[in-house]
């Protein structure tokens, strides 16, 4: 069954049955899987970074409901945590892969993306869905955050959300010039910054979260049960997709180092090979299982109401 299909099925309850008589099955097709798959190698471009948005989609809908929103709007909470960082697609390579501190001037260009994501948006039918998330992630409730330095209720709850979530997954992660943090740091700082930061209502809302174990399966994932693998080079730079094959060559992203993925008590694991990765065998795999799979837990949880609102835009 086409994406299209399953993607009708879910929202109306038949698999043939068009979401926008306006919108033909193509072009509607093409309007979906082009925001998923700019989202993921957008993403593919910074070794850093795999699996971020699946994490701060994953931590983002389990805020949500914990929080007490409804299904639908966890679901499009769900869908704004995996496109929120759409605009890094205009930031440099230079910029967006420097290993070390940012300049000021630097630092100016990548408060662009918030801006540069929500023009990608525009006149998209989906738009009104997630907008939020793209535009806003960046705004705290002192005032203090970007592009249009919103206070408190000014923002909202989806951005909210995605703020907070990106914050923890950022801190979580490892970094070129630092490890990720342990869970109990990264939600201690979120502690000490509710109410200017991060909204002090999500805050305690993940922070309960954390006390409960919900997050420790997904800290450090690119994919449900699938840790990020670590170069001994380069720490925890690469990605195991679900389809994987034992066998299979990966390659760090970073060093350009390859490895022969195997796999030991279910758990995976790498071993080193004398090859460097040649251009083409870095070039990002988008992993359309996964996009698939989000697409599928994030849509079911939109009733056709929300759709057809947001279709008609």
């Amino acid at each position: 069954m086409s994406l299209l299909k399953k993607v009708n099925q879910w929202v109306s309850g038949s698999p043939v049955k068009s979401i926008d008589d306006n919108l033909s099955d193509a072009h509607f097709t093409s309007l979906l899987s082009s925001l998923m798959t700019m989202a993921w190698f957008v993403e593919a471009r910074d070794p850093y970074t795999g699996g971020h948005l699946w994490r701060v989609s994953k931590f983002s809908e389990l805020v949500a409901l914990k929080a007490g929103l409804s299904k639908d709007d966890a679901a499009r909470v769900s869908l704004g945590g995996f496109l929120h960082d759409l605009g890094k697609v205009g930031i440099p390579d230079a910029i967006l892969r420097k290993t070390s501190k940012l300049t000021d001037e630097e630092y100016e260009i990548i408060k662009t993306h918030p801006d540069i994501g929500f023009r990608m948006l525009s006149g998209h039918p989906l738009a009104e869905l997630v907008k939020d998330a793209v535009l806003l992630h960046h705004e705290r409730p002192d005032g203090l955050g970007y592009p249009q330095g919103l206070k408190g209720d000014q923002i909202s709850d989806m951005a909210k959300i995605v703020g907070l979530c990106d914050a923890f997954d950022a801190m979580t992660s490892s970094r070129p010039y630092r490890s990720g943090m342990p869970q109990e740091k990264a939600l201690s700082i979120i502690a000490s910054n509710k109410g200017t930061q991060f909204d002090a209502n999500f805050a305690d809302v993940l922070m309960a979260l954390g006390e409960e174990g919900e997050l420790v399966h997904i800290i450090g994932h690119s994919d449900e049960g699938i840790p990020l693998q670590s170069c001994p080079a380069c720490g925890p730079t690469i990605v195991v997709q679900k389809e994987s094959q034992v066998g299979d060559h990966l390659h760090c992203p970073n060093c350009t180092g390859t490895f022969e993925l195997a796999k030991e008590s279910e758990e995976y694991q790498l071993t080193p090979l004398d090859l460097v990765a040649t251009a083409k065998e870095l070039e990002p795999s988008l992993d359309n299982a996964l996009i698939s799979r989000h697409l599928d837990q994030a849509l079911m949880g939109l009733n056709q109401k929300t759709i057809e609102k947001h279709m008609s835009h």
